[in-house]
């Protein structure tokens, strides 16, 4: 039983810094797809409500502690801002898994000032989906080369 919990939290830690970490480590703790997709998807959140209720906290201590301004528009905030203005917190959050990254993204729904019920709800739809595909994915190729060995 403590055997699967460490493997349960090792999932979800793994996803909490980059959402694809989450369904490899379920694949290599040999996992089941929905084990690893419910963990991984538990991983996100954690960041996301952690991120979004420290968000404002986070980026004025970023931003007390940078010793250059930063860039107005590089090449990853004319990103982010060309995918806002076209779909808004949906488009941040169906992005943040394999673009944005679990600790990126939230702290981008918090810039752009979206009600942290939104963000909540997204992120989760959007953790739920991406954890479901990406995990069931993982596997079959874990089993296709299995296979051919």
């Amino acid at each position: 039983m403590k055997s699967l919990l460490f493997k349960y939290i090792s999932v979800a830690l793994a996803s909490t810094l980059k959402f694809f970490g989450g369904p490899i480590t379920g694949v290599l703790l040999q996992l089941n797809w929905l084990e690893t997709a419910l963990f991984s998807a538990i991983g996100m959140m954690f960041s996301v409500v952690v991120l979004t209720y420290a968000g404002k906290a986070v980026q004025s201590l970023i931003s007390q502690y940078r010793k250059t301004p930063p860039k107005k528009f590089s090449k990853t905030n004319r990103l982010a801002i060309k995918i806002w203005k076209k779909f808004g917190i949906i488009g941040i959050a169906f992005l943040t898994p394999p673009l944005f990254t679990p600790l990126f993204g939230p702290l981008l729904a918090v810039a752009f000032r979206v009600p942290r019920s939104s963000i909540f709800i997204w992120m989760t739809i959007s953790a739920i989906v991406w954890g479901l595909a990406i995990s069931y994915i993982a596997h079959k190729m874990t089993f296709i080369q299995e296979w051919i060995k």
